[in-house]
């Protein structure tokens, strides 16, 4: 593999801060289970409003100020339609924005974007994914903000993006599953799950920034598989409030307003560094979420389960490389080692209707 700098000569170092993670959280709770015909929306993100659920799956559910077709008029099923038009503008633009001009576009030729005002770097690779498949990911590293975003489509259309916010400790992982028209799902579904950024996880932004590839069109694929991480979310994030925790979930997070999940410890690393508790609403208690059903396991669409999703990071540079020469009193930076790692999320939904996916587990 031959991913290198731009400029070899700049010293890095990395440090990770011990947080005490034993305080008790103080976060205000909130209901969450159907009564009557009617359900809270505020276990799955942070609207607040209640909204009565059809007893028919077709006719569709409120979530966000919006109504979302269940089984929506128009459209071919999952397999038999583009998924790129699944998918509104701004959720198909993902954690990038507006496009780059194109001569900002493609893989880097050397050039140091993104470092000193000149505006996010992109680097678009191909990658073999777990299953044996290729996609094209891109990379974007914006050193003004201090942050890296990744973004790449799996085979079945679901658009993938993750967000690295070093500022302000944050990672963000974004999913937007396709749904399939013939169980009752609406178009798609956006997921956001938020968690505590620890900076030796991936390089640093003005790392990123600086990377180049020489074949463009070679397939990458990881140099090391990290062990998956099991992710207990039991926290819901307020979308009104997210910009406190990070500025850019509002832009990644806008198709997923209402389904947003965090976990306690990570609450608390925030909570301590300033963040402000309006941020997070509790979900129902961990013995009763324990106590709920897994999704694929009830049978009646309208009631409360636990759901659990999966994601993939397939290829993401995950370490700097440092080389050593006689010429050099100090060791350089000379490339990345690659990672691939795997989430997986359990978290609470107040409907079985919001969790069809399970089901193909």
């Amino acid at each position: 593999m031959r991913l290198e700098f731009a400029n070899a000569f700049e010293k890095f170092a990395v440090s990770e801060k011990l947080e005490d993670q034993t305080k008790p959280l103080k976060i205000p709770a909130r209901s969450l289970h159907p009564r009557g015909t009617r359900t809270s929306q505020k276990g799955v993100g942070g609207s607040g409003r209640e909204v009565t659920v059809p007893p028919a799956v077709g006719a569709g559910i409120r979530r966000g100020g919006r109504l979302l077709t269940l089984r929506a008029a128009g459209g071919a099923q999952r397999g038999g339609r583009d998924p790129e038009s699944a998918f509104p503008p701004e959720a198909r633009a993902g954690v990038r924005g507006p496009a780059p001009p194109a001569s900002r576009r493609g893989p880097f030729k050397g050039r140091e974007r993104g470092v000193g005002g000149a505006g996010p770097a992109e680097l678009r690779v191909r990658v073999r994914l777990p299953d044996g498949q290729v996609t094209e990911e891109t990379l974007q590293a914006d050193g003004d903000a201090d942050s890296i975003t990744l973004e790449l489509r799996k085979p079945d259309g679901t658009l993938l993006s993750f967000t690295a916010d070093f500022k302000k400790d944050v990672k963000i992982f974004r999913a937007l599953i396709l749904g399939e028209l013939e169980k009752g799902q609406s178009q798609f579904q956006a997921l956001c799950f938020v968690t505590r950024l620890h900076h030796n996880e991936i390089i640093p932004s003005e790392a990123m920034a600086k990377l180049r590839q020489k074949n463009p069109r070679a397939v990458r694929q990881a140099e090391e598989v990290r062990a998956p991480e099991h992710l207990h979310m039991d926290i819901a994030v307020n979308f009104t409030q997210g910009g406190l925790l990070s500025p850019h979930l509002h832009n990644v997070c806008t198709e997923a307003a209402d389904a947003i999940y965090t976990r306690q410890e990570d609450v608390r690393f925030w909570l301590e560094q300033g963040v402000d508790s309006s941020v997070f609403e509790a979900l129902p208690k961990a013995l009763e979420q324990a106590e709920l059903p897994r999704c694929k396991q009830v049978g009646d669409r309208g009631k409360p389960c636990a759901c659990h999703y999966t994601l993939s990071l397939a290829w993401y540079p995950c370490m700097l490389k440092y080389c050593h020469s006689r010429e050099r009193p100090v060791p350089y930076k000379c490339g990345i080692r690659s990672c691939q790692k795997s989430y997986s999320f359990n978290f609470y939904v107040p409907q079985r209707q919001l969790c069809l996916w399970d089901e193909d587990l």
